[in-house]
């Protein structure tokens, strides 16, 4: 009897280990894709397979972790430094996966994955940063940086030589060494505890933040049953709002929902007063209506918890902490910037409502100017003052058109090309998969586009990788990388015809996708876009000078229906208008600015009511009635749910970068000046973080930035 029973419990053991196994073999990321360059295999990977893999994940870095601590050899740059850099591979391979498809492809299944992964990351995560041994010896190669040697291969030689760190080495070693301490190695035993519970109550809470917000943008919906309410609107934007209606299934409605290529349109144009107020009362209230998706609480106890975190790791505030590692280096140079510009902005904004009322006032308006009719009538002014019509551009900026235009631009700059891939896995089927090469042919990466909403997706424009670029015992692991946007979606009888601003975000977002692409460096932790804040702007938002350059639209803007050029006409009005309502647009930026920095330079962690607190902040500014900070806290993705808390006022010290460097090709009088583009690309877009940004800049432009061409550009000079 009892050899029956031990060999039932070794065929179950045996069963339970095949099934084991078996998943393992069956799960994607145990594996190569078997892919075309190793593309993620989207249609294979299931929700079911992230928790293994993660868990899988953490095990194989806790594994290296040991063995680095545990080592009885001196502490090296390769058994600790680089051993650190490549512990997390299968790790970072599931992450990159996840956190993607959480944003673009968002599902009930993905959101409970990431609450039971939250803490646990958390945990993992300060494990690993908190591990008094594994600190001690990088803090020993971080000391003889100077000194230390590395191994490396002479070109035609096999045998390994010692030769001095280069500086991308010393580099990674100084900032995994910074990382360190600034996620607390140095915070006393006694203290680490209440680290560990601030981080993860803080992971948690910035997650439930950005669903509140995925939700909020959801759930409200306006259906509008009378045509009559429509009136002012185009035809255009009419089609799209009763085919948004159709397919909530309430054919013969029109639908505006708060999607961006939605309420703006409707703003603009719709001449019911009440109606624009309700849906700009609907968009700018999201996280504040006193419901399930209420966000009042998570911002205030988000606020609370960095100052504690702040004040453990030495620091007074949550944005002394943050800026430290910036360009700006600390909140009085980023609050210096801001309001230097807000002064300058201010007045001009002013003249700006001045201007609207008096038109409302012509036409017997009999109401003071409100900020829900800021739209309607700045599109009013632009017509009367420039003759110019935004839906009168939009034909000419059909999207295919726009991205191709935007491709030969990035051709003439750089010399590369984009290959349109349809053997290549999307990671959705809106998606669009191409292949990036040099002009001779050689691959230099995978980029996809993923252009309009969906209800899975959160609302914006950003870009992000797959897989970032680096290079490992001499061989080159080429980037995947993705701008995912939620554009003007095509109607049942035309194309996706898009907005300027539109046309503008999309020459953005590919600049952080070049960013991406054009990286050359050896370690994924400096690679690409792992730069400060305040300069990973810079790539993105120098795109932006050249979509409406007048050579450019010329490639570009074509009339979808006949294919006409864009005319001479229309462009002198664009660029006539190019400084129109940059009082609005200036300070609806600065505001959102200054309220971030409001938030985390507070050196109390007594909870806020965040109502009140905006109020505070905004009125001491001045800010006028009729514009509302661009982001309100309930919704301010970008600092309660992203990576920008402390930094959201790096949009405006880039543009400082951006428009200085844009000038540095304008003064050769060639947009397309191949010395300029080539110092861009090798100073810039393939360094990532491997050296100081003001040096990088410098080796770029020869000099430190001017603030002289902002000002110019935006007309505040």
């Amino acid at each position: 009897m009892k050899k029956i029973i031990n060999l039932t419990v070794t065929l179950i053991l045996v069963m339970n280990t095949a099934i084991a196994q078996q998943k393992d073999i069956d799960n994607p990321f145990f594996s190569k894709y078997g892919t075309p360059y190793e593309v993620p295999n989207f249609d294979k990977i299931k929700p079911e397979h992230f928790m293994p893999a993660y868990e899988k994940g953490m095990a194989e870095q806790r594994n290296a972790i040991e063995k680095i601590v545990n080592n009885k050899e001196k502490p090296t740059f390769q058994n600790t430094i680089e051993a650190l850099e490549y512990s997390n591979a299968l790790l970072e391979k599931v992450a990159s996966v996840f956190g993607n498809q959480s944003s673009m492809n968002t599902s009930k299944e993905l959101q409970q994955i990431a609450k039971e992964l939250s803490p646990k990351l958390s945990k993992h995560r300060d494990d690993i940063m908190l591990n008094a041994k594994l600190f001690e010896r990088i803090k020993s190669v971080y000391d003889n940086r100077n000194s230390i040697t590395a191994n490396s291969k002479s070109k035609g030689i096999d045998q390994k030589q010692e030769v001095g760190l280069n500086p991308e080495q010393k580099k990674l070693i100084e900032e995994i060494y910074k990382d360190f301490i600034r996620s607390g190695a140095n915070v006393a035993d006694d203290k680490k505890e209440a680290l560990r519970n601030i981080n993860k109550e803080l992971s948690l809470l910035s997650l439930q933040f950005g669903e509140n917000t995925l939700k909020e943008d959801n759930s409200w919906k306006l259906f509008i049953e009378n045509e009559s309410d429509l009136a002012g609107l185009p035809e255009s934007i009419k089609q799209a709002m009763a085919l948004d209606a159709k397919k909530a299934g309430q054919e013969g409605k029109w639908l505006v929902t708060l999607h961006k290529s939605s309420w703006i349109p409707f703003l603009q144009y719709a001449e019911n007063r009440e109606l624009r107020k309700q849906v700009y009362t609907g968009w700018m209230n999201r996280g504040n209506n006193g419901n399930e998706f209420d966000n009042n609480k998570n911002v205030a106890k988000m606020a609370s918890l960095r100052v504690k975190k702040a004040n453990l790791l030495g620091y007074n505030s949550w944005a002394s902490y943050i800026l430290e590692d910036n360009m700006a280096k600390t909140p009085e140079g980023a609050n210096d910037l801001l309001m230097n510009l807000w002064n300058r902005a201010l007045p001009i904004a002013k003249k700006e409502v001045a201007e609207m009322q008096k038109m409302v006032d012509a036409e017997n308006g009999n109401f003071k100017l409100a900020s829900w009719d800021w739209w309607y009538y700045t599109e009013k002014v632009r017509k009367a003052k420039y003759d110019l019509d935004e839906e009168e551009l939009r034909p000419y900026f059909e999207i295919n058109n726009v991205r191709n235009g935007m491709f030969e631009v990035i051709g003439k700059l750089y010399g590369i090309k984009f290959i349109e891939r349809k053997d290549i896995p999307t990671p959705h089927p809106d998606a669009i998969a191409f292949e990036v090469q040099e002009n001779n042919g050689m691959h230099i990466g995978i980029f996809f586009m993923d252009f309009h909403p969906r209800e899975s997706k959160r609302g914006g424009a950003w870009m992000s990788s797959y897989r970032k670029q680096s290079k490992k015992e001499g061989q080159m692991i080429t980037p995947i990388i993705t701008n995912v946007l939620n554009f003007t979606k095509p109607t049942a009888d035309k194309p996706a015809l898009l907005s300027f601003d539109e046309v503008e975000t999309m020459y953005h977002e590919i600049g952080h996708g070049l960013h991406g692409l054009l990286s050359n460096t050896t370690y994924n932790q400096l690679s690409g876009t792992s730069v400060p804040r305040d300069f990973v702007e810079l790539p993105s938002q120098i795109m932006e000078h050249w979509a409406g350059e007048p050579q450019v639209l010329k490639m570009y803007a074509k009339h979808y229906k006949t294919g006409e050029v864009i005319s001479d006409e229309l462009i002198e009005k664009l660029k006539a208008s190019s400084r129109f309502n940059q009082g609005f647009i200036t300070i609806e930026y600065l505001a959102a600015s200054l309220l971030d920095l409001k938030w985390h330079t507070l050196t109390t962690d007594e909870l806020q009511n965040p109502v009140a607190f905006e109020k505070n902040a905004m009125d001491e500014i001045g800010l006028i009635d009729e514009i509302i900070p661009r982001y309100k806290s309930g919704y301010f993705n970008h600092i309660f749910s992203g990576g920008y808390s402390a930094g959201y006022y790096a949009y405006i010290w880039a543009a400082v970068l951006d428009a200085d460097a844009f000038k540095a090709f304008q003064e050769t009088g060639d947009i397309f000046n191949q010395s300029k583009a080539k110092l861009f690309r090798d100073h810039v877009l393939s360094k990532g973080g491997t050296e100081d940004p003001m040096i990088l800049y410098k080796k770029f432009r020869g000099q430190e930035p001017k603030i002289e061409a902002l000002l110019e550009k935006r007309g505040l000079n």
